[in-house]
């Protein structure tokens, strides 16, 4: 007898075919839902809507700190993203390299660590020395104003300067406007896109900064997992299924790239594609969108440590203690 299951994730070119239906998941029944916002995804999934679905990484973790954490994590990481490109300053404030960042104001997106902002804390943390408390911060949406996410839980190490931006406002307009120096930001700012002078990003070369940082450490950071309910999780023959049938639909849509570079991609509009297909597959490999924890433990545990580090967590979690255990051996 099928299993129900009530499936989310956001729609990306490697999740299209479990919402086609070109993958079904085994010895399930499964309807899949998405949401305009991924943030959404994560709401309705502390509301307990879902069997598996996408959730942040910082948001999963935050779970860990109440009374019974009520989920463990799939080693599937639907959205991943080099974080370099994340930060953005205000060109009159007068800081061109992430030690400019110490003493001054802020901004970021939704929340006091989220996933971008961990990951680019931390690694201002490892090798630049600036650590999250020599600087304000201002939480808010970059274009839109975001209300504070009283979903999930905020915690806020001691020491530490946080305040939410005023009703209304807008990171971006702030950052324009020089209210704050920087932003840290999953958005790119509409002012930059729109040819605003006032904004720039602190790494402008950032594919290079982004691919120096990937050969030194073999990090390709992971911002969000799938997670399910601890019940669900001791069920390792399901387990074992939605984790292949996640694994088959990304594979099918790397395998469309690598099929497509016979024909120099030409189903694709952007121009020299495939030479940027050929940089990415020399430095990433042949599957670079790895699922399974093997590939993923060092850049896992590096998130779980600046988790920790940045006061988020308050015990310093290890892969064994978020992936769900049949699935510790992929």
């Amino acid at each position: 007898m099928s299993t129900p299951l009530r499936v989310a994730s956001y729609t990306y070119e490697h999740t299209e075919a479990l919402f086609d239906g070109r993958v079904p998941i085994e010895g399930a029944e499964a309807v899949f839902e998405t949401a305009p916002l991924v943030s959404d995804i994560f709401r309705r999934t502390v509301e307990g809507r879902y069997d598996v679905a996408e959730y942040g990484l910082t948001y999963f973790l935050r779970t860990f700190d109440l009374d019974e954490s009520p989920f463990l994590a799939l080693p599937v990481f639907p959205n991943r993203n080099f974080r370099h490109s994340s930060v953005f300053v205000n060109t009159a404030a007068g800081i061109e390299k992430p030690q400019d960042l110490a003493g001054r104001t802020i901004g970021e997106f939704a929340m006091f660590g989220h996933d971008p902002g961990v990951w680019i804390k931390g690694i201002f943390s490892d090798e630049f020395g600036l650590t999250p408390d020599r600087s304000r911060w201002v939480v808010g949406g970059t274009d839109h104003p975001v209300p504070a996410f009283d979903w999930v839980p905020q915690p806020v190490p001691d020491g530490i300067d946080v305040r939410h931006a005023a009703d209304g406002a807008t990171l971006g307009a702030m950052l324009e406007s020089g209210e704050i120096d920087a932003l840290i930001s999953v958005d790119v700012p509409q002012a930059l896109l729109g040819g605003s002078k006032r904004i720039a990003r602190l790494f402008p070369d950032y594919e290079r900064v982004e691919r120096d940082y990937y050969r030194r450490t073999g990090i390709f950071p992971a911002m969000h997992v799938v997670a399910v309910p601890r019940k669900l999780a001791e069920r390792d023959d399901l387990m074992a299924a939605v984790y292949r049938a996640f694994h088959q639909a990304k594979e099918m849509a790397q395998q469309k790239y690598r099929d497509g570079a016979r024909k120099q991609h030409m189903g694709v509009v952007t121009p020299w594609f495939s030479r940027h297909f050929e940089e990415n597959r020399a430095l990433l490999g042949e599957d670079w969108w790895p699922y399974g924890l093997a590939a993923n433990r060092t850049m896992l545990d590096t998130f779980l440590r600046y988790h920790y580090e940045q006061g988020l967590s308050k015990h310093l979690l290890t892969s064994e203690d978020i992936i769900v255990p049949a699935l510790l051996d992929t």
